[in-house]
């Protein structure tokens, strides 16, 4: 194994300082005012104001060249490692709009990822051409209502062909980002295998405008009461939607080749925004104990508070070496050796972000789980994000399975 470096390179340094100024003084400062238009008027249309915030932010990024980072291998964004785009997707995590500021955010980057990799050139040039330029958003239909679908074989949704055309019918839900009015396009598994083909060859992977025939917004999935308006998790219905031929990817039974070479590098994304998450925690957590006093002393000196506090930044060190450690082996090209380590963050990243959250939601008492802090919310999306990609329970089996091969031949 050839020496790992997992720090911050010099060509990375002036990057990252000009995305972590520009979160801290200029982005995160308006979460809140663009997070309250959200209840004037239609919660599922951008106000003038969101407008403005949005739009506003995204041009100063792509006027300072701070865009599409998330692109590490290949020609159009700036061309930085997996080791390097996590740095920056850790400063994103600190923030509500960071990541579509910086055109990095999901599902839109697993979503691009595809076109790239696997589009014909007339879905580049309809879909992939407007993402990157960051004019549309995107939603990944994979998960349905009816099936288990931590175990994607299940998935079931028809799509049979007719002529030059396939058809789809069949329920998806929490479909992150479909409710947002600028979702142009789905990219959704479904199935087109019969049961006497091999079970990972039965699911195809098809591109699908959303303003196709047929589509039906059921409802907005809500995350502990909350719809996360105007994005959204919706729950659609496919009513015999036509969808042209050339729009299916790779051909038939190609399915689950596309979604792992889509879902390797969102969820390590995921992961990185986590541990930025966890750092806010920990800092609200640490001025709140100093600034805060109770019984006469400061909050931090109560309790059990200077062991919650070093065991946050202990975890979060940990979590983040893991992080960097996956991300290294992601940029060594082969796909199968990194599969472990993705997994192995995907449920450690989380997982310590959400104990932190919670940490620091305690030393804030009631007021943490109310609207006047970030922490409630970030509460909800990840415990939420234990579940998005593949639950803890699926991601340590793979884990184990990959731990196991190492002692025995047989199947596991």
């Amino acid at each position: 194994m050839s020496n790992m470096c997992l720090g911050m390179t010099d060509r990375l340094r002036p990057i990252h300082e000009a995305v972590a100024t520009m979160i801290r003084e200029e982005i995160a400062p308006l979460d809140e005012e663009f997070l309250a238009e959200v209840n004037v008027g239609d919660r599922w249309q951008f106000t003038p104001r969101q407008s403005e915030i949005l739009e506003g932010l995204k041009a100063k990024a792509r006027e300072r060249g701070l865009w599409n980072f998330f692109l590490t291998d290949s020609g159009r964004g700036p061309g930085l490692t997996t080791v390097e785009y996590a740095y920056l997707a850790e400063e994103m995590g600190k923030s509500h709009l960071a990541p579509e500021v910086f055109n990095c955010n999901a599902p839109d980057t697993g979503n691009m990822e595809v076109f790239e990799r696997y589009g014909s050139e007339e879905l580049k040039q309809r879909w992939l051409e407007p993402l990157l330029e960051g004019r549309i958003r995107s939603a990944y239909l994979m998960t349905e209502p009816d099936v288990a679908s931590s175990d994607a074989t299940n998935i079931a949704m028809s799509c049979v062909r007719e002529g030059d055309h396939y058809v789809l019918n069949g329920e998806k839900w929490w479909a992150t980002g479909a409710g947002d009015p600028r979702c142009a396009v789905y990219i959704v598994m479904v199935r087109t295998g019969s049961d006497e083909m091999p079970k990972h060859r039965r699911h195809s992977m098809i591109v699908v405008p959303a303003d196709t025939p047929g589509i039906e917004k059921l409802r907005a999935m809500e995350v502990y009461g909350h719809d996360d308006a105007p994005h959204g998790h919706m729950h659609i219905r496919f009513s015999d939607v036509r969808v042209p031929a050339g729009n299916l990817l790779l051909g038939e039974g190609r399915g689950f080749e596309i979604a792992q070479g889509r879902l390797g590098p969102g969820r390590i994304h995921h992961c990185m925004r986590a541990i930025g998450q966890a750092e806010k925690a920990l800092e609200m957590m640490c001025r709140r104990s100093l600034e805060r006093e109770a019984f006469g002393k400061p909050l931090a000196r109560l309790g059990a508070n200077y062991d919650h506090i070093a065991e946050a930044r202990m975890e979060i060190e940990q979590a983040r070496l893991l992080c960097l450690k996956a991300a290294w082996m992601m940029d060594r090209g082969d796909a199968r050796a990194a599969a472990p380590w993705i997994h192995q963050i995907k449920v450690v990243a989380p997982a310590v972000a959400l104990k932190v959250t919670d940490m620091a939601v305690q030393m804030f008492g009631a007021e943490g789980i109310s609207q006047d802090t970030p922490l409630a919310a970030q509460w909800t999306a990840l415990r939420t994000l234990r579940l998005a990609d593949g639950p803890d329970a699926v991601h340590r089996r793979q884990v184990a399975r990959a731990e196991l091969k190492r002692y025995t031949q047989e199947k596991v």
